[in-house]
């Protein structure tokens, strides 16, 4: 069981990560995508992200990403870098910038005594190299196995952020805490996790927690090994059906015609700002660079079709009634 404690600062500070975490789906998809008899919604993006892989060249990515993402038990906490929570670049950043101390801390608990393949004995050993190989190896698997289904993935996620803001809305933070029924119980400023593979106690401190949902975690809650990095709780999510390729903007015939007047990606801009999201949280629900949103919003904005206000460093952007005729027409 994995018990964590909450002060009262802890309970105010929790929050739910804005978006799906590239970085912790992209880990977790690879832990699923080693098991035997894994949740027959994704058994169709296990058959064809296999596929893929078989057909790549370089096969030394694969097996150092699996070597460092075994389907059970322990992988390093450096791979999940609290800095993807802003997106994939900035974890990838935070993950080539690992210091060599975590690096050869992470991996000597993974090896557990075994030895490393080449690769990941590189890495343990600080290898600038070898780091920035890793970082590529990533980027080459997620355009494989995640890129392409991202907005379903994302969906999923966003379906279960809407759960949370309407528990928090209705009961406040331990509200939100208690929603995380059945899977976690909260109760007197603890939340237990059952089913947890080992027996842990986690204090915040303080620091608070940053719930993340994802959908690729598949069977109960993880944590990071390590309790000094900032405290994530990765949760598992309803699939909401099988997990296919995305083949273009939702809504039916409106939007395909709307993707088709606009493009693709700034019809896309336009469908998020319905919700009213600022420009980081539209570049990780499209999978985009901020400075693709931020041109795309400028366009809209000067065609009268949405508004955008600063608040300090962010911004919102929100559709005005033409945006809106347009989108709904």
């Amino acid at each position: 069981m994995l018990t964590i404690h909450f002060s009262r600062e802890d309970v105010l500070r929790t929050r739910v990560a804005p978006s799906a975490d590239p970085l912790w789906e992209l880990v977790l998809s690879l832990h699923l995508l080693q098991e035997r008899h894994a949740d027959p919604l994704v058994n169709g993006w296990r058959r064809t992200v296999a596929a893929r892989l078989r057909r790549e060249e370089d096969a030394d990515r694969l097996r150092l990403l699996l070597a460092l993402n075994p389907p059970r038990g322990y992988f390093p906490d450096f791979l999940t870098p609290y800095q993807s929570v802003d997106g994939f670049e900035a974890g990838l950043d935070a993950l080539r910038a690992t210091s060599p101390e975590l690096l050869r801390r992470d991996l000597t608990t993974l090896a557990g005594g075994r030895e490393l393949p080449a690769p990941a004995a590189a890495l343990a050993r600080g290898e600038p190299e070898a780091l920035h190989h890793l970082a590529d190896s990533l980027q080459r698997y997620r355009s494989l196995a995640l890129r392409p289904y991202w907005s379903r993935i994302q969906a999923a996620v966003e379906a279960d952020r809407t759960r949370r803001a309407r528990a928090m809305l209705d009961g406040g933070a331990e509200g939100l805490l208690e929603s995380l029924r059945p899977a976690m119980r909260w109760e007197s400023g603890v939340l237990e996790v059952p089913d947890y593979p080992a027996s842990r106690e986690l204090h915040l401190d303080g620091r608070g927690l940053l719930l993340v949902p994802s959908f690729f975690c598949a069977r109960t809650p993880v944590a990071l090994f390590d309790p000094t990095r900032p405290p994530v709780l990765v949760y598992p999510v309803d699939r909401l059906g099988a997990l296919v390729p995305a083949t273009g903007p939702s809504g039916g015939d409106g939007r395909t015609a709307l993707a088709a007047l606009l493009g693709r990606t700034r019809a896309a801009v336009l469908e998020a700002s319905d919700a009213g999201l600022t420009t980081g949280e539209v570049a990780r629900r499209l999978d985009i660079s901020p400075a693709a949103v931020s041109q795309h919003t400028t366009v809209l904005r000067n065609a009268g079709l949405l508004v955008s206000h600063r608040d300090r460093n962010t911004v919102l952007h929100t559709l005005t009634p033409l945006g809106r005729a347009v989108l709904d027409g």
